[in-house]
């Protein structure tokens, strides 16, 4: 029997699939054999496929308490497995192994977003053997404790794609190529170099790789000649760690100015390429040398994809209060000029490492990054996202650094174009090549010669290192407020990780704030090695010393990049399906011992019309809720009634009460400000429990896996209408008791002229489940 015949007769899920779409299926997947007790997936590995049984028997099963095996069912010809993992995002919720020979197809996920999902029977097959498997699972507590235990990588720092992939890093300066190899499949294989001062005299290549170290001097010559002697290295018999350039999959590059447009790693095309070209003007020094590289790469490397990940990403989550200057709106409205922020790569990825060694979930900490090195900026990191960074419109703005001045008075620069008739360049090569470090003691731009100056007396390096010092700390106290709370203080970057003088003088007399260092700790710390943690142990804040690795970051946005073109292509066959867009006016949610306190003894939520989504219910009962500044009358209650109570206000509506909550996920309070219930019986005081809403939509996990998206994916939505509009950072919820719907609150309605009834359509990924 082929394979078109078998998955035709003995999988019920392709049944109806035509003799086309079981080709592509067939084509584009592999069959492979397993020996008994040989194991085909692992429990807490990420999904790269989607699994069919073609012959044989296979064990699903789990590692419970102690380390007993505990069965969780088993899998004959025709089965399929990694559906649940697939959908959510989740990663694989047992151990696969073959119980007798058994040969397995494997369909990538490319195929199952693109081919599999966008047939509506296998859609429903698939939710119904989701829904019969957790059924099964969660009978049991023991196995359903061992089935959704933790993952072995919930942090997503390991390299996965779906499918081994040899991925190129480049980072293109001025004069240097730094450039970083990774094998997902082998990660001993890494290798790194770096050639410097291109285009000078005095050209060197420095490479490392796992067959050692080489460093030597190359003729006088541009970009092009050094990735030929980068590609010659990475092949070389010696020190090479790949046969041929055709082996690399992907290429990723560093772009340090993303303006508004790109918020997450992007696929280049010739289209992508223009735009990023487009922004030259906002990075006059660092773009047009990314966008160089990229198109010698391009034309090295043709036949692979390219993905840029870009510097200010990760701060396009900060608010406009924290973006803007106090500048005429129309400058930033027609000129861009905002702030960014940089370093974000590097910031992303300590914060992800910071709540890693805590075993914390990111999103439940508040954090400031402190990346100091020859750039510095801090970043301050609430729940997860980044909502302020001391860099600004360019990397000059923030901490005293380098060579670059940091926070300085416009003033200055107008008073010095009167007086020493400074001119616009002048004036940058000022403020980015002879101040900080350099220009403030007259010696060096490098910390470490700073602190051996000061540490013999000379007054100039002392100044400039206690100016460095007490600009970290001003700005860490200021995020504190921002945050309204800290949990960990992460110091990195070069001077960051290296230096245990400068972590105590930016510490210095923040006991205040609950920051104790452990001079011990910090004296010892190999920040370059591990995480170290250099708080007392009674520190209500942790401080770590955590080593970035922005290369690897690099290269996990690049596959997540990757994978998010895979479903884009799901998106665009689907986009002319639309779903409801409900107004989600403010509302409370409550507990009953305060639906009790507010309306009496005994009082029961009375039903006044059902909501959208199945169990959801607007009552009759309405509360007044009374901030410091004010109150906002006769609003309405929702049912049933929850573990906590919630009030789920607008933006607008904070001024008016007086409060500042931030944007997050219903259910999610920790750390939010409170207000006063006011209802027909008595009041409430709340200590937490107030928010403005992540916009999301609600979704079953057909409706996920019909438009290609997981639990917790993060989307853009354009929404039909007069004044049509594209809403980014859209979150997607997913569970079997959703109906299809998205929720924006008034003021978002508002500004684009949307009543409940609209229609909305899923028009790209910004970042998955």
């Amino acid at each position: 029997m082929n394979a078109h015949t078998f998955l035709k007769q003995q999988v019920a899920l392709f049944q109806d699939f035509s003799v086309e779409r079981l080709q592509q299926l067939v084509e584009g997947a592999r069959v492979e054999s397993f020996e008994a007790k040989e194991a085909i997936a692992h429990h807490g590995d990420g999904a790269t496929h989607f699994g069919v049984v073609l012959s044989g028997t296979v064990a699903a099963s789990v590692l419970g308490a102690g380390g007993m095996r505990q069965p969780l069912g088993q899998l004959k010809a025709g089965d399929t497995f990694n559906e649940m993992a697939l959908m959510t995002g989740d990663t694989v919720c047992a151990d696969f192994i073959a119980e007798t020979r058994c040969e397995v197809l494997l369909i990538p996920v490319s195929l199952f977003q693109s081919v599999i999902v966008a047939e509506p029977g296998a859609v429903q097959r698939i939710s119904r053997t989701i829904t019969e498997r957790m059924k099964t699972v969660l009978t049991d507590p023991t196995k359903a404790a061992a089935a959704l235990g933790q993952s072995d990588d919930p942090y997503g720092l390991k390299l996965k794609g779906e499918r081994p992939e040899k991925l190129l890093v480049i980072n293109c300066g001025s004069s240097s190529l730094k450039y970083w190899f990774y094998d997902t499949a082998n990660e001993s294989r890494q290798a790194r170099g770096q050639v410097e001062r291109i285009g000078l005299d005095g050209t060197k290549l420095a490479h490392h790789g796992p067959k050692g170290e080489v460093k030597r001097e190359l003729p006088k010559g541009g970009f092009a000649e050094a990735f030929k002697t980068m590609v010659a290295e990475l092949t070389s018999k010696e020190m090479g760690v790949i046969g041929g350039a055709g082996e690399v999959s992907v290429v990723a590059h560093r772009v340090v100015h993303g303006g508004e447009k790109f918020t997450e790693g992007t696929l280049i095309t010739d289209e992508v390429l223009a735009q990023i070209e487009a922004l030259n003007p906002l990075a006059p020094l660092h773009n047009p040398v990314n966008v160089a590289g990229i198109r010698e790469m391009r034309r090295l490397f043709p036949a692979v994809p390219h993905v840029a990940v870009f510097d200010t990403a990760f701060h396009h989550t900060l608010p406009a209060y924290a973006y803007l200057y106090g500048l005429p709106y129309e400058l930033y409205e027609k000129k861009g000029v905002r702030r960014y922020g940089f370093h974000g790569t590097s910031h992303h990825y300590v914060s992800l490492r910071a709540a890693q060694f805590l075993k914390r979930r990111p999103n439940e900490l508040r954090l400031v990054s402190c990346h100091l090195g020859n750039g510095s900026s801090l970043c301050a990191v609430d729940h997860g996202r980044s909502v302020d960074t001391t860099m600004g419109f360019t990397p000059a703005e923030g901490l005293i650094m380098g060579t670059r001045c940091g926070d300085v008075d416009a003033g200055v620069l107008a008073f010095l174009e009167r007086t020493e008739k400074l001119t616009a360049s002048q004036s940058e090569e000022m403020l980015n090549k002879q101040s900080g470090l350099l220009g403030l003691s007259g010696i060096s731009s490098d910390m470490r010669e700073i602190l051996k100056a000061a540490d013999d007396g000379q007054h100039r390096a002392l100044l400039a290192l206690k100016a460095y010092c007490y600009r970290v700390r001003k700005y860490l106290g200021s995020y504190v407020a921002a945050m309204g709370g800290l949990d960990v203080v992460i110091f990195t970057g070069g001077i960051g990780q290296g230096s245990a003088e400068v972590r105590a003088l930016a510490l210095q007399g923040l006991d205040c704030m609950g920051l104790r260092l452990d001079a011990q700790r910090n004296h010892d710390a190999r920040g370059f090695d591990e995480v170290c943690r250099i708080s007392t142990d009674d520190s209500k804040v942790t401080v770590l010393v955590v080593p970035t690795d922005e290369e690897r970051m690099m290269a996990r946005e690049a596959l997540r990049a990757l994978s998010r073109s895979y479903i884009t292509r799901v998106l665009e066959a689907q986009q002319q399906k639309p779903f409801l867009v409900e107004v989600s006016a403010h509302h409370i949610h409550l507990t009953q011992e305060h639906v009790e306190a507010l309306f009496g003894p005994g009082h029961q939520l009375t039903k006044h019309a059902d909501l959208s989504q199945p169990g959801q219910y607007a009552c009759q009962e309405q509360l007044a809720i009374v901030g410091p500044k004010g109150r906002i009358e006769r609003v309405r209650v929702l049912g049933p009634t929850r573990k906590y109570s919630q009030v789920e206000i607008a933006m607008t509506e904070r001024f008016k009460l007086g409060v500042h909550p931030p944007i997050r996920e219903s259910g999610d309070i920790a750390d939010t400000p409170g207000c006063t219930l006011e209802g027909t019986f008595g009041s409430v005081k709340l200590e937490r429990g107030v928010i403005c809403a992540f916009r999301h939509v609600h979704m079953t996990p057909e409706n996920a896996l019909s438009y290609g998206v997981r639990d917790k994916s993060v989307v853009r939505v354009r929404i039909d209408g007069d004044r049509e509009l594209v809403f980014g950072d859209v979150l997607v919820r997913v569970d079997p008791n959703f109906a299809l719907a998205m929720h924006i609150d008034t003021d978002e309605a508002n500004a684009a002229h949307v009543q409940t009834g609209a229609q909305g359509f899923i028009e790209g990924i910004q970042s998955e489940g």
